[in-house]
């Protein structure tokens, strides 16, 4: 007999409740950079590439699901820019989780397709 732990309803839950509290207030804190080399720390990259050149599509593409998945509020705020974040979800939404995209589509209408 499985443990509540092993419910994907609950799982999916206290992911969801995970990044919802790391989510800016508004779209408009996302000032990360638009161009250029980004170094993700440690605690965001802990495996693969860590530098990223956002003005390579592939690699800005990566920049984003990978600090969307691992960053905290202020890496949001610091990795993230605003503009590009709506260039890409188009594409974004459907390359990271389930949790990740309601969570984010949820607090910004904006994002919904």
């Amino acid at each position: 007999m499985g443990t509540v732990n092993d419910d994907p309803g609950y799982i999916a839950s206290v992911l969801r409740a995970r990044y919802r509290r790391r989510l800016p207030s508004s779209l408009d804190e996302l000032t990360g950079p638009e161009h250029g080399m980004v170094d993700l720390p440690l605690h965001i990259a802990w495996s693969g590439l860590r530098v990223l050149d956002l003005d390579r599509p592939r690699q800005r593409m990566s920049l984003y699901r990978t600090v969307l998945a691992e960053g905290m509020h202020d890496d949001l705020c610091h990795f993230l820019n605003k503009g590009i974040l709506l260039e890409l979800w188009p594409v974004l939404h459907k390359l990271i989780s389930t949790a990740i995209k309601d969570v984010w589509e949820d607090a910004f209408p904006e994002l919904r397709p």
